[in-house]
């Protein structure tokens, strides 16, 4: 709350010492023909401010009283600049423009420079440029955010949603229909379990401007379903620099509350676990041809690490430095930039699960078969490193060398208390215990070669992926009472191994890509010849091969022998129960759990080739599109059950065409569709008949060796209107026709849910979707007003998944997996350059979505709406200091799962509570540092 007034005080200080504006106003027109000039943008040099003419060239502008350099420009026109233009507090102030025609030859002067691509003015000149359906957001705009990470920037875009605050879903489809590109070459997927790129991988700081294009063309891959984000991050160096940041976090609910730890290694803090908890080196490779006295040595190898530690959570702490340097090797310019991030931060969260039985129309519900309260406490850590080189060796020929490094861990307790029902009537006491690792290494080395006539332009690209997820001991243990009885918990071991009773889960997988492209673009010179209105054509090829081991491995503590157990070591605490005394022949032994499928390696040989281009068919037609031809080769080889190998072969050809229309009304506005054949491939772990349990949905997860690739037409048309170069309203709409989608099932079981990807016979997804960027640079002549912008977009999805016959007890018709049927994102932002003051006001909301598929023994549960409001204020001090504060998600809603019990695909009074917990509100306060 004292945050709260402090913000309101520094805005109410603000507005009490804005006076009254000024006004300059006049014509912008030709100086040989006096014709008014339709859209050419006046603006004051060196800030943000600025407008457009109208139809009759006139122009409007309110300033604060002093002195200005008016600058005007228009499209094959000479620039414009009028120093000592004066404002005086409410009078009008008339200065007409002319500008000249910029027809002369230059035929000595040459200007190289690099064009600026992180502001949002360059972000909508490239949305309007662009030959196909493009949204996206500036560096600009996500560094008045709170955003840390690449994750929360993407919710920002028109029809982007998020999962699991990593997993991007594009019009309210799976992560699975998205490609990723970070810097023109594509991610390595940093998940075992789905064919998604983790986007909080990315902080904030390194980021240049995300793209996210929902239309299809020859360049880009033809692997997406809702859209090809591209990530862009920040790469030329204007000046040298060097800056540092500090910033500490407070999350209601956690910080400075007490959190359960387990005991890990010493590198822990850095992201990565030291082999702590790896198993020891001596350790059998398999546990089933062992000998009971040898699983009972094997057993008191493992060091006794079950107990839980108790600490308080300190502040989140976060760090930067940043270091960007411009110098010269001989004749060439080379520019580097360096980021280097490092964050330690914590969660607590107290989580209710529950479960019913089928839902009886009688008594109106459905009875209770378990219901948990599960405490989660959560420390992470993350080193990032992004290194950035590019050189101009002359006027035409550039080199980059691009690297990107992350290293994320994560330490997370659970501890579940409730109870179970429905015949089983017992308290339980559980708990999970779980560690992963994440590596992940992105490095680029590309060429970009104009002619000397600067008609052809040859780019290539050369890369290399890795990626790493390590899971080393994951731990799970059951205890239970007669419920109600008060007795002591008795812990919950088994005869043989279970993945979910005294189990240890160890999993680790690498993924190595090398990847190469190249293209090559021929202009033809038109009407005239500014690059966006000349005919073009390109070819080019994309190769890639990828290559991935996969090991899983699992195993109980088990009873060594029924007649002598010691029954007393039931009860003991979790900390003393595996000690090496308690593993002999009246306690504890070992049991092997791993199946032939818990282990399997990959491969995938993709090569495409494309040609296209751009045909200005008139002064107001523009056509683009062409032809890809991708060959996708994926091989898969596990074992079986019993004996053998399962091996996948799933060669495919795919020709993919694309054409693309945008049709110009006027200087300002335009009309643009699209429509183009796609592809969804099957991911690794989706072929791989490996099962996975997942302690938080008490559920497993199991691949399927037959998907198919599936099928995607993608039709979209949309209005875009650029009131002046800084401003945007569209509206849009789409509409996808899926053959063969991949989409998840819930097997039918008596036990826990079992997930498993299938293909459904169609599916359809279609809607509209708006975005406004609007200034109020116009609408007042206060500066408090005129410093004010605000950023809305809007999405409306209806889909509708048509499962086949086999749908496995379900409703043969339903929505698409994680679907969202509207998501709304607003920004109300303020800046004033004048006292380097920014504050902003951000909203997001998602319609409810598919969390688990439902099935004849279990209803849908669906991931209700919940509104986010954040706040944040950047306020710069003196020449080299900038503080930052804010709050996020200051509503601090609950996230609720329900369960649709009647089974109508509405939520009503008459449903039931799935999983509802609050996020808690987090407060930040940072400074940075610029020399």
């Amino acid at each position: 709350m004292k945050f709260i007034l402090t913000i309101l005080t520094i805005l109410a200080t603000s507005i009490y010492s804005f006076g009254q504006q000024g006004t300059i106003k006049g014509r912008v027109t030709d100086k040989a023909t006096g014709e008014p000039i339709i859209g050419a943008v006046v603006f004051i040099k060196g800030t943000a401010k600025g407008t457009s003419t109208d139809y009759d060239g006139n122009y409007s502008l309110s300033l604060e009283p002093g002195t200005h350099t008016v600058s005007a420009t228009f499209l094959s026109y000479k620039p414009s600049e009028n120093a000592g233009i004066k404002v005086n507090a409410g009078q009008p102030t008339i200065l007409n423009i002319q500008l000249e025609d910029n027809s002369t030859e230059l035929n000595v002067v040459e200007v190289v420079a690099t064009r600026q691509t992180n502001t949002d003015l360059a972000l909508l000149q490239d949305l309007k440029q662009s030959e196909i359906v493009v949204s996206g957001v500036s560096g600009e705009q996500i560094a008045k955010s709170l955003d840390r990470d690449a994750a929360a920037v993407v919710r920002r875009i028109p029809g982007v949603t998020v999962m699991n605050d990593r997993y991007i879903m594009i019009r309210g489809l799976s992560e699975r229909y998205n490609t990723v590109l970070l810097n023109d070459a594509l991610t390595p997927s940093t998940e075992p379990d789905s064919r998604a790129f983790s986007f909080d991988i990315l902080p904030t700081s390194v980021l240049d401007r995300i793209l996210v294009f929902k239309s299809g063309s020859p360049e880009l891959p033809g692997e997406f379903g809702g859209g090809v984000i591209k990530v862009y991050t920040k790469n030329n160096a204007s000046e040298n620099t060097t800056s540092f940041g500090i910033s500490g976090g407070y999350r209601a609910g956690t910080t400075f509350n007490s959190i359960s730890t387990q005991q890990g290694g010493k590198t822990d803090f850095l992201g990565f676990d030291n082999g702590a908890r790896a198993l020891p080196g001596s350790f059998p490779a398999h546990l089933n041809n062992v000998s009971s006295e040898g699983l009972i040595t094997a057993a008191k190898q493992l060091r006794n690490d079950w107990a839980l530690n108790s600490e308080t959570a300190a502040p989140d702490l976060r760090l930067s430095f940043g270091l960007t340097r411009r110098f010269f090797i001989g004749n060439t310019e080379t520019n580097s930039l360096t980021a280097l991030s490092y964050s330690n931060t914590s969660q607590l969260q107290h989580v209710n699960r529950y479960r019913y039985t089928a839902y009886d129309a009688q008594l109106k519900s459905s009875p209770l078969e378990y219901k948990y309260s599960d405490t989660e406490s959560s420390q992470n850590a993350r080193v990032g490193l992004i290194s950035n080189w590019a050189s101009r060796l002359d006027n035409n020929n550039k080199i980059e060398f691009r690297n990107l490094f992350n290293q994320i861990g994560q330490s997370q307790v659970i501890e579940r208390s409730g109870q179970e029902l429905q015949g089983k009537d017992v308290d339980v006491r559980n708990f999970s215990q779980r560690y992963e690792s994440r590596t992940v290494y992105s490095g680029q080395l590309q060429g970009t070669h104009d002619s000397e006539d600067a008609k052809t332009t040859y780019t290539w690209t050369a890369g290399y992926n890795y990626s790493n997820r390590n899971e080393p001991s994951y731990k799970r243990i059951r205890s239970q009472r007669d419920i109600n009885s008060g007795n002591d918990f008795k812990w919950v071991i088994p005869y043989s191994a279970t993945p979910f009773d005294a189990g240890r889960f160890d999993s680790e997988m690498h993924e190595n890509t090398v990847l190469a492209s190249g293209q090559l673009e021929w202009r033809f010179a038109g009407k005239d010849t500014l690059a966006e209105n000349q005919s073009k054509l390109r070819v080019g090829f994309y190769a890639e091969n990828k290559r991935r081991a996969f090991n899983a491995r699992w195993m109980s503590y088990t009873v060594a022998n029924a007649a002598q157990f010691d029954t007393t070591l039931f009860t003991l605490p979790l900390g003393e129960l595996f000690i090496p005394d308690n593993i002999n022949t009246s306690g504890f032994s070992m049991a092997e759990g791993t199946n032939p499928t818990d282990k399997y390696d990959a491969s995938s040989f993709l090569v495409a080739g494309y040609a296209g281009g751009n045909l200005p068919v008139s002064d107001k037609l523009n056509l683009s599109g062409g032809l890809r031809v991708e060959f996708n080769r994926q091989h898969l080889s596990t074992s079986k059950y019993g004996a053998g190998r399962l091996e996948v072969d799933n060669p495919i050809t795919s020709i993919l065409p694309s054409l693309n229309a945008t049709y110009t009304f006027t200087e300002r506005s335009l009309l643009r569709g699209g429509y183009s054949i796609s592809v969804n491939r099957p991911e690794f772990r989706e072929l791989a008949p490996f099962t996975y349990y997942d302690f938080q949905l008490n559920a497993e997860i199991k691949g399927n060796e037959n998907l198919t690739t599936a099928t995607i037409h993608n039709t979209d048309l949309r209005y875009e209107f650029y009131p002046n170069p800084t401003e945007l309203l569209s509206v849009g709409v789409f509409y996808k026709y899926f053959r063969n989608p991949i989409e998840i099932y819930s097997l039918g079981t008596s036990g826990n849910p079992i997930y498993q990807p299938k293909n459904a016979s169609n599916a359809q997804s279609y809607g509209i979707e708006t975005e406004v960027r609007k200034s109020f640079l116009n609408l007042s002549n206060r500066s408090l007003i005129q410093n004010m912008s605000l950023v809305l977009n809007a999405s409306l999805i209806e889909s509708r998944v048509d499962l086949g016959t086999e749908s496995e007890g379900q409703e043969r018709n339903r929505a698409m997996y994680g679907q969202s049927p509207f998501i709304v994102n607003a920004g109300l932002y303020f800046n004033d350059e004048d006292r380097t003051l920014q504050v902003n006001l951000l909203y997001n909301v998602i319609g409810k979505r598919i969390f688990t598929v439902g099935d004849n023994q279990a209803p849908t549960v669906y991931e209700m709406p919940r509104n986010v409001l954040d706040l944040s204020v950047t306020k710069g001090i003196g020449r080299h200091f900038e503080l930052k504060a804010g709050i996020q998600d200051l509503v601090n809603q609950k996230v609720r799962l329900m369960q649709d019990s009647d089974r109508d695909a509405k939520i009503t009074a008459k449903d039931d509570d799935f999983t509802n917990y609050k996020r808690g509100s987090y407060t930040t306060l940072g400074i940075n540092y610029k020399f």
